[in-house]
């Protein structure tokens, strides 16, 4: 029954991934009341699809995606309509006689309406913006005279180009931003395999209050069973009276065990149920990893991996790009600034709409805009040391985080080395403890050894099953750190990737 409800929840896992319309409610509905008999994969895969943090990281990333849309949509064609309709005026207007210089008040009665179309069009190799447009403007006037004209721009071209002295920002962008979204890719297959860890810690922890409570329950059924045989050979002589207080004290102590296990269980699960964002109706049981998968990890491969195959190089990319262009920046604004703006188009006015399109007339404009620093008192020049200062800076922490990022590698790839060994001593241990219990029972029941060495032999056994289960975590947190570390799957012998478009942005 539990193995039909673990296939329950890998199911509905896979029907929220390949039908996007069952929301995560009908996903709660379908296991409410259920109990889950899941495996250490199951709540990994669980965790990757419904946790809160797999919803954060979905959206962090869509925001990074729309960022870079945004920054692409700025290097493609813009067409934007500009209209004023209406745009009426009735008021009193002073105006000056042109010959006589006199001012007088005069009544404006006009109502003028004009639209615009144009295409803009950035250049990031330049840093210059080209602007085509057409744009007609019809003039109404009501008093004292009643008249309409219009003006046309059939064709109108306007270039504008910083010479020198201009920081291109488009350019740097062009660099950055795609880098940027780069690494919102690997950071976001790093969140999910974060995701895996938290869901390790929680799975053991689990997993640890089970096999606590296990532990606890034994423990007082057969120290109930020792009793009885202990008060039988107390009747007959065999044993002192300390000893059996002294199991009579066990029995105590081993239902406060119970009692405290039931209650770290508990916790245990309503945490990993929290983690999971499963309902509170739900009932989860977990399996322990019944082995370890033997790998052969190296540490020049690992280290490859995780400085290749992961966000760590694209964002020292990114630094060194933000804190070299930083320093242009600094350097195009200190000096002369030059702009070029050039105008070219046609245009043309009449009484009616027809006439206004006949034999346009040709529109020249050039208009060249210089900046000149005469006296900063050395502003300009203390921008540019620290931008320079910056940079080196930002140099020196990157070698320190290469440095480190080696060190941290090395050290996971040894302690996942040595982590195998440690489990196959650990279970070994188990089985000894285990079976060394079973015959000191047996000699207890016979009266051969004392309450002394039974409590001794329980709690060898006791401490061999915990250890166990501590060091399959270990195995697993270090198998995931390094998963993290990499971003590529040991056990599949592949890199780890999902499908962006349908995974993440639908």
């Amino acid at each position: 029954m539990g193995k039909c409800l673990r296939f329950l929840v890998i199911g509905v896992c896979c029907n929220f991934i390949l039908f996007p319309g069952v929301s995560m409610a009908q996903v709660k509905d379908t296991l409410a009341g259920k109990k889950l008999v899941l495996t250490l994969d199951d709540v990994i895969q669980y965790a990757k699809e419904y946790s809160t943090s797999s919803f954060i990281a979905k959206h962090q990333f869509r925001s990074s995606y729309w960022q870079f849309r945004s920054f692409k949509a700025e290097l493609l064609p813009s067409l934007n309509l500009a209209l004023n309709l209406p745009n009426f005026n009735h008021s009193i207007s002073t105006v000056q006689d042109y010959e006589t210089g006199n001012y007088k008040y005069v009544q404006n009665f006009v109502m003028r309406n004009n639209l615009e179309l144009s295409i803009d069009q950035n250049l990031a190799f330049s840093g210059g913006t080209l602007s085509v447009s057409s744009s007609l403007e019809r003039m109404d006037q009501f008093s004292p005279n009643k008249y309409a004209n219009y003006n046309s721009a059939p064709v109108f071209m306007t270039y504008s180009q910083p010479i020198f002295g201009s920081f291109n920002r488009l350019k740097w962008d062009k660099e950055i931003e795609p880098e940027r979204y780069k690494k919102a890719k690997y950071i976001y297959l790093e969140s999910m395999e974060n995701i895996a860890l938290q869901a390790v810690q929680y799975f053991f922890a689990m997993v640890s209050a089970q096999q606590s409570l296990k532990i606890a329950e034994f423990n007082y059924r057969n120290t109930e069973a020792m009793l009885q045989i202990a008060k039988e050979r107390f009747r007959i002589g065999s044993i002192k009276k300390n000893e059996l207080q002294q199991l009579e004290l066990n029995l105590l102590n081993a239902g406060l065990a119970v009692n405290q296990a039931n209650i770290t269980l508990n916790m245990a699960h309503f945490n990993l149920k929290s983690y999971l964002s499963l309902d509170e109706t739900v009932s989860v049981e977990l399996i322990l990893p019944s082995e370890v998968p033997q790998l052969q990890i190296e540490y020049n491969e690992v280290y490859q991996l995780a400085v290749t195959n992961t966000s760590f190089e694209s964002d020292i990319k990114i630094q060194e790009m933000e804190a070299e262009s930083a320093v242009v920046q600094a350097k195009a604004n200190r000096g002369l600034s030059a702009d070029l703006y050039v105008q070219f188009g046609l245009s043309q006015t009449g009484n009616t709409f027809a006439d206004s399109y006949h034999r346009p007339k040709d529109q020249e404009g050039v208009r060249l805009g210089m900046r000149v620093p005469i006296l900063d008192w050395g502003m300009g020049k203390g921008r540019v040391q620290m931008a320079k200062s910056q940079q080196e800076m930002v140099e020196e922490q990157i070698n320190q985080k290469r440095i480190q990022h080696k060190q941290d590698v090395l050290l996971n790839v040894l302690n996942f080395k040595n982590q195998g060994e440690q489990c196959a001593i650990s279970a070994k241990a188990d089985t000894l403890a285990q079976e060394n219990y079973r015959t000191i029972m047996d000699l207890f029941a016979q009266g051969a050894v004392s309450v002394l060495e039974l409590n001794s032999a329980q709690s060898d056994r006791d401490n061999a099953m915990l250890r166990y289960v501590s060091e399959l975590k270990n195995y697993w947190t270090y198998y995931y750190e390094l998963q993290k570390l990499t971003l590529y799957d040991f056990i599949s012998d592949k890199n780890i990737s999902v499908d962006f478009d349908k995974e993440v942005l639908e």
